[in-house]
């Protein structure tokens, strides 16, 4: 008797295991984590989605199990730069590069907030934004000290330098490694196509930022010269590990690159690097420190999200994509974009690209696009959810990070406060998006 009303309401009722979790997950009150693996929980006990695979005797198709819908290739990608980024950092090599770039600036206090940005952006590329902004927290609040100013200019010009510049490749925002294992997208695809207009709006929003707080960044000529003369020479505390956690960085990025050539998966490269520079540490102390509590809340989510997707969840709201844009490219596109970019803001922007993943992958098959290089949809997306972060100061994990770091050092950045910087620069994020996506892919 259940099993049946089960059967026949399967799509409303993971839907409403998906729409719950959202809920749980936006209020904060329960760890994420915890809440993604109590739907997960939930969708296996109703049977929503089945342990094993098997072949449909009727239609003859087969019917995915529970482990089919879990990306592993996300999960693995995940941990093995995890895992890397930490070991890397045991050398301080990352602090010695902060260091060596506010040097270079000669301690003026605009110059050195761009440089931060630079940094920021550039290391979010290619280490994941929560990494980034803990390298970079203590270095900014060593400076903000010397100049004898507020930090929270240049922790927020940070934070959103760390959102747009992870918007730029495959494995920079958690949003863009599911992008591309759903679509199929290697570390050259997003390099090629985002590399761009992520520049362009990283040097005007950084800009706008600058301007707005030109008043705050003053500093005497004895602090500007003080900050340029810190000691860089000790920085490095190993430089052993340092040579062999960089090169094994530089080659694991070189196969992200070359997989165009070598079609070996990107996850596949993390893992050996990973493996290789576990050889020389204790991995039970190097285990310690990977975000397990990131890694189980992607593995419930996709479980949650496959029991929607299995029970014909995706296909309604993609065939309601579909009505409401009249079939349209271009509005589906801006849709997906704005869209993306509003909810980012206000929700995870992790749950909301796992669960527009799918969407797309099945939208993109009734909308076609024989235009030059991918589905601008997927861009969409990309720069969507990404970008949005920015909006408000729970739009991503590196903002809740960096507003509690600060809060706890005495220099709490309130919701309003943020929002003040953040809504301008989304809505100029995703004005350049909006105007690259449409004169590249649409026009």
């Amino acid at each position: 008797m259940l099993s049946n009303f089960i059967s026949s309401h399967g799509m409303i009722i993971s839907g409403a295991i998906l729409l719950v979790a959202y809920i749980f997950i936006a209020a904060e009150k329960i760890q994420k984590s915890v809440v993604a693996l109590i739907g997960a929980s939930l969708t296996m006990l109703l049977g929503l989605l089945p342990f094993k695979g098997f072949v449909d005797p009727q239609t003859g198709s087969y019917i995915r199990s529970v482990f089919d819908y879990i990306e592993f290739d996300v999960i693995f990608l995940l941990v093995g730069m995890m895992i890397i980024v930490h070991i890397a950092s045991q050398s301080g090599v990352f602090k010695w590069m902060a260091i060596a770039l506010l040097k270079f600036t000669k301690g003026h206090p605009k110059r050195v907030l761009f440089a931060l940005a630079v940094f920021t952006a550039v290391a979010s590329a290619f280490l994941d934004n929560v990494t980034t902004v803990v390298l970079i927290m203590p270095v900014t609040f060593v400076i903000a000290n010397e100049f004898k100013i507020d930090p929270i200019p240049f922790l927020i010009t940070e934070v959103i330098a760390s959102n747009i510049g992870g918007t730029a490749t495959l494995i920079g925002d958690p949003p863009n490694i599911i992008i591309g294992a759903k679509a199929g997208l290697s570390f050259l695809d997003f390099l090629i196509e985002l590399t761009d207009i992520v520049t362009l709006i990283f040097l005007v929003v950084v800009g706008v930022l600058i301007f707005m707080f030109r008043k705050q960044l003053t500093a005497t000529p004895d602090k500007m010269k003080h900050v340029a003369e810190l000691d860089n020479s000790k920085t490095i505390t190993d430089k052993g590990l340092m040579i062999r956690s960089m090169v094994t960085l530089f080659l694991v990025i070189l196969g992200f690159i070359t997989h165009d050539i070598t079609h070996i998966s990107a996850y596949v490269f993390a893992v050996a690097g990973a493996s290789f520079l576990l050889i020389f540490e204790k991995p039970k102390e190097i285990y310690k420190d990977v975000e397990w509590l990131t890694i189980f809340f992607f593995i419930g989510l996709f479980i949650i999200i496959g029991g929607f997707e299995a029970n014909g969840g995706i296909s309604y709201l993609a065939q309601k994509l579909i009505d409401f844009t009249n079939g349209s490219l271009s509005a589906a596109t801006m849709l997906i974009l704005w869209g993306s970019g509003i909810l980012s803001g206000i929700v995870d922007n992790i749950p909301y690209t796992a669960t527009m993943a799918p969407l797309i992958s099945q939208v993109q098959s009734t909308i076609p696009y024989a235009g030059p290089g991918h589905n601008p949809m997927w861009w969409a997306l990309s720069l969507g959810a990404c970008l949005g972060g920015n909006l408000t100061i729970i739009g991503a994990a590196a903002n809740v990070l960096v507003s509690e770091t600060a809060a706890a050092k005495g220099h709490p950045i309130s919701f309003m406060r943020f929002l003040k910087y953040g809504a301008l620069v989304t809505f100029i994020s995703l004005t350049l998006s909006s105007l690259y996506l449409y004169f590249k892919y649409l026009r």
